[in-house]
């Protein structure tokens, strides 16, 4: 019955977990380590949640997320971006770990958020490395920007860091070469998906890892998963322009880079990219749409286990 649902909000630190529950108004805390998780478990066993629910912290939340996958409790992992503008929608201003608990508890009780399958080890190494891939090529970055208003004797330590750092990103790319070999549907689907020009290995390896759901989703759906379907903003009279919103910035960067690449190499981007530009769009809102054409095709690249063809552009759905 609805009034003999339970509804469990932890929110999770580095040192412990705070627990709220909802209809009772119960708080706990645990120490967030294997003894506490265990005893987290053991005590959850006794309430019996409708549903847990989680904000995504960093991987802080990894470990307690399998273990209450492990025990077979309903459990969500939730943005913290929608947790927040729900806490705001109810007038909750305040933040403490207690109380960003019961917000949690709160809204797994009223909005119900679907249940989603946790990513397996894999491909959490997979996006892991992705991510620090990402972090060498942005320290690179900023070492060669600092490199021209170094004095010598600093450029010198400059220019031998900026070498490591170089080494450690041919490194990142070996491991995730090899963690995509170890998956044969991971790698044919890396084949499949730098078979499209302007899809290098950086691109595709970021889509394989930060976008599991390519191939699974319409092309409106995985659009608006990424941040790339435009969004009316019209309120009474007033007309405002559409734009993207949101979405999972790493793929954004990856898909706008092949797009650039794209818009010069690959026949069907080039030929949309020209006509938007013909018919007056600005040059940023022209790559926004071709960024979300190729995606478009990739998925349905991927959906159909096809390699690049030039008819993809009209099999998007």
């Amino acid at each position: 019955m609805e009034n003999s649902s339970t509804f469990i909000g932890i929110d999770v630190s580095k040192a412990r977990l705070d627990i709220a529950v909802r209809p009772t108004g119960m708080k706990q805390t645990f120490s967030n380590d294997k003894a506490g998780i265990n005893a987290l478990v053991e005590w959850l066993s006794g309430l019996k949640p409708t549903l847990i629910v989680l904000e995504a912290t960093g991987n802080l939340e990894r470990a307690v997320a399998r273990a209450l996958v492990s025990a077979e409790f309903a459990l969500t992992i939730v943005n913290p971006r929608q947790v927040r503008d729900f806490a705001r929608a109810m007038g909750q201003l305040a933040k403490t770990d207690s109380i960003d608990a019961d917000v949690l508890a709160h809204f797994a009780q009223l909005v119900r958020p679907p249940i989603r399958a946790l990513a397996d080890p894999a491909s959490c190494e997979l996006k892991d490395l992705i991510a620090r891939r990402r972090q060498l090529s942005a320290m690179i970055v900023a070492e060669s920007n600092r490199l021209d208003r170094a004095s010598k004797t600093v450029a010198q330590r400059i220019t031998a860091h900026i070498r490591w750092l170089e080494k450690e990103l041919q490194r990142a790319d070996h491991d995730l070469d090899h963690s995509i070999r170890q998956s044969p549907i991971w790698q044919a689907n890396h084949d499949l998906l730098q078979s499209a020009p302007g899809i290098g290995p950086v691109t595709s390896r970021t889509l394989l890892a930060e976008l599991p759901e390519l191939g699974q989703l319409n092309s409106r759906q995985i659009s608006a998963l990424v941040g790339l379907a435009p969004f009316n903003r019209d309120s009474g009279s007033l007309k405002g322009k559409r734009c993207i919103w949101g979405g999972r910035a790493p793929v954004r960067a990856a898909l706008y880079m092949a797009a650039l690449v794209a818009t010069r190499r690959n026949p069907v981007i080039k030929k949309f990219y020209d006509r938007l530009r013909a018919a007056g769009k600005k040059p940023k809102l022209a790559l926004v749409a071709c960024m979300r054409k190729l995606l478009t095709i990739l998925n349905s690249m991927i959906k159909h286990k096809s390699c690049w063809s030039e008819n993809f552009s009209h099999q998007t759905s």
